[in-house]
């Protein structure tokens, strides 16, 4: 008999949240993966497969058995098991028993606390039958869902309510309650095209069956590059292309068993209405992919997916084109009606809109993010009137209608309305970008006033919430403010904003309701906050970053972020020198005794005092350094100062090798430990490379 054979185990549910469908397929295969190789059971390749109505893994190759394994029993003390004759005594006759052989076949072990009664014995290894209902159970248990639901009379909990459950080792059925719900090998298929039970033979046979006998392609991956030809063919036969596809193809995917695209038509004049609008009305509502030509321009076609093979496509297609007509109609009421009153006009109304409790109302936030944003254009040298204007009118269109009923135009509108409006294109522009980047890998704003209000309204962000103690814990953001944190980092290196990071935080802060915060200690908070996100994002930009490069820049909390992408990129150029070893415990080994001397301050050096030649080869050698290196400093050439400052590797290796720093006169001492900590300094002009592990 085979001592391996393929596993399948499915989860029949009712409809399951098509934009979690994804994650929880493959958080149910990373999950039973791991609890099958604590076991630990022997397998092979792992798939995962879903569809709306499923969940299921399969594992090739899943021995029928653990293997069996040897166990030592430890029994008592080899001077509690003898006596002094050496005859067993009660203890040793009692763990024999236990053992169930006599005590001549028991062994002895040794450790460091002395020698004991031991036996190897042979734990026969679990069957898989009786380990994988408990493996699954617990890896569904562990699945990340924010809410369960209970159904029937039962106990058990899950994201939807559980209708059947598939468990096959091979050929055989492992029969076990999963989710209160008995198992077997019966499946079943498409709610419309399939009717009655159908049975799987093997875990091999389950996608081939599910596709033909059930009409269902429970490969969730296979289902989504079909949709994703599939609507590609159509748009093509359009004479167009596919847009904001990849954004949909997972949705659609978790919605449909079996999908078949249709080509459908609107109306076209709903073409004057704003590009987004009419993209949002198709994706958004009702799923379905717009089209454009060759040069972008949008196409009064779309194409939806339905999840079932008609017989008569024409009138599914009339049906899906008479569900978007009253969608496209109340978008384009919405577009005429909020037209009809001018952008700044709304600003009054923002004043009955509460922002957060403690923070007041959106027009304080308004006013708060104004004043950021001018004094951050002021800094910069921008237009301080344009940021403030567009900082005026930026919340504004969160009261429209469109607004209302797309939210995720919040700012896209406010562009085109201040645009009818006459606003200048500049304003206008900042409005439509001071969201971005609203999620991880998003294009950031494209102007410098959308940049500044943009970085100005995620620091009220902030500063605000943090100020009412509502900072994130574990995995709960719900202001987004790590986003937010993350936001301000990309703009200001990505779009090269060159100003001090602390004092527009100082100023976000300042700008709070007064309550009993201590401002130097919250904006300290918030710059931790930022700094942690700044860490996340080199470290996700560059692979190759050591954790301790970061960290050697951020010991210096360099100003401007833009300053400290320029140092952190000179201290990689630097690790990989020949001299970075050596400099770098050098600068270790300074610090250390600067530390053990109580890193004393105000020493200065005096050449009288200079006695042996290495110190004084040092000394000269430092003030060359420093005078080359101070214009490198104030221009930024980090690499090149750290370039420049290499060349004292041997001045100071040969100091330590000749010279008593702790001399017993006390002078020298401090002359010495003057000469070390100017030393240090000038590297920490840069850096802190004595945090580098280059050993």
């Amino acid at each position: 008999m085979s001592k391996a054979d393929d596993f399948l185990v499915e989860i029949g549910t009712e409809e399951l949240p098509p934009k979690a469908l994804r994650s929880l397929m493959e958080a149910f295969g990373t999950g039973l993966t791991a609890a099958i190789d604590e076991a630990p059971l022997e397998h092979g390749a792992v798939q995962v497969y879903a569809s709306p109505r499923r969940l299921a893994v399969r594992v090739d190759d899943l021995a029928r058995q653990q293997q069996d394994r040897e166990v030592e029993h430890r029994g008592p003390p080899i001077n509690v098991a003898f006596d002094k004759d050496g005859k067993p005594t009660a203890a040793a006759e009692a763990f024999a028993k236990k053992c169930g052989v006599g005590v001549s076949d028991l062994g002895t072990s040794k450790t460091k606390k002395g020698e004991w009664l031991a036996f190897d014995a042979v734990q026969k290894g679990s069957t898989a039958a009786d380990l994988m209902p408990a493996l699954i159970e617990n890896t569904l248990a562990s699945l990340p869902i924010p809410r369960r639901m209970r159904w029937g009379a039962g106990d058990a909990e899950f994201v939807r309510p559980v209708h059947w459950v598939l468990m096959l080792h091979g050929k055989n059925v492992i029969e076990a309650p999963i989710m209160n719900t008995a198992s077997g090998n019966v499946t079943r298929g498409h709610r419309f095209h399939s009717s009655g039970p159908i049975v799987i033979s093997t875990p091999k046979t389950y996608l081939s069956t599910l596709a033909k006998k059930g009409h269902v392609i429970a490969d969730f991956e296979r289902r989504r590059e079909m949709i994703r030809d599939g609507v590609n063919a159509a748009a093509a036969d359009a004479g167009g292309h596919v847009v904001d596809g990849e954004s949909l193809y997972d949705e659609v995917a978790a919605l449909v068993e079996w999908p078949v695209p249709i080509l459908g038509r609107f109306d076209e004049q709903y073409l004057a209405l704003p590009r987004e609008v009419v993209i949002s009305t198709l994706t958004s509502h009702q799923r379905y992919f717009p089209v454009a030509d060759d040069k972008g321009a949008l196409l009064p076609r779309f194409i939806t997916v339905a999840n079932l093979e008609s017989k008569d496509p024409d009138q599914v297609r009339d049906g899906n084109e008479r569900v978007i007509r009253p969608r496209l109609a109340d978008a384009a009421f919405f577009w005429d009606s909020d037209r009809r009153q001018t952008l700044s006009s709304r600003n009054a109304g923002l004043h009955d809109v509460i922002y957060q409790r403690g923070l007041g109302s959106l027009h304080d936030k308004s006013r708060r993010t104004g004043a950021l944003a001018g004094w951050l254009a002021a800094t910069l040298e921008h237009d301080k009137g344009h940021a403030e204007r567009a900082a005026e009118l930026a919340k504004c269109d969160l009261l429209s209608g469109m607004v209302g009923e797309f939210p995720e135009l919040q700012g896209t509108m406010g562009r085109y309305y201040a645009l009818a409006d006459g606003e200048p294109e500049i304003v206008a522009e900042a409005i439509g970008e001071h969201y971005r980047p609203r999620f991880a890998g998003d294009d950031l704003p494209a102007t410098a006033i959308g940049q500044v209000l943009a970085v100005a309204d995620k620091l009220d962000t902030l500063a605000g919430v943090f100020s009412i103690g509502k900072t994130p814990s574990g995995n709960r953001d719900p202001f987004g403010l790590r986003r937010a944190a993350l936001g301000v980092v990309r703009i200001l290196i990505e779009c090269g904003l060159d100003i001090d990071l602390k004092a527009v935080i100082a100023k976000a802060v300042e700008q709070q309701p007064r309550g009993k915060v201590d401002n130097d200690a919250l904006a300290a908070d918030l710059y931790a906050f930022i700094s942690d996100r700044l860490r996340r994002y080199f470290l996700d930009r560059d692979a190759g970053l050591a954790v301790e490069t970061f960290d050697a820049v951020m010991a210096r909390e360099p100003e401007s972020l833009l300053d400290f992408d320029r140092r952190l990129a000179a201290v990689q150029t630097f690790a990989r020198l020949e001299q970075a070893e050596s400099l770098s415990a050098a600068n270790k080994r300074i610090a250390n005794i600067l530390r053990k001397a109580g890193d004393p301050q105000g020493l200065k050096i005096k050449k009288k005092l200079l006695q042996d030649e290495a110190e004084k080869a040092l000394f000269n050698a430092l003030e060359n350094a420093r005078e080359k290196v101070a214009p490198m400093i104030t221009v930024r050439s980090y690499a090149e100062a750290l370039n420049t400052l290499a060349d004292l590797k041997d001045p100071v290796d040969h100091f330590f090798d000749e010279v008593m720093v702790m001399a017993d006169d006390e002078a020298l001492k401090n002359n010495r430990l003057a000469l070390l900590g100017d030393i240090r300094a000038l590297f920490l002009d840069v850096a802190d490379i004595s945090r580098l592990s280059l050993g």
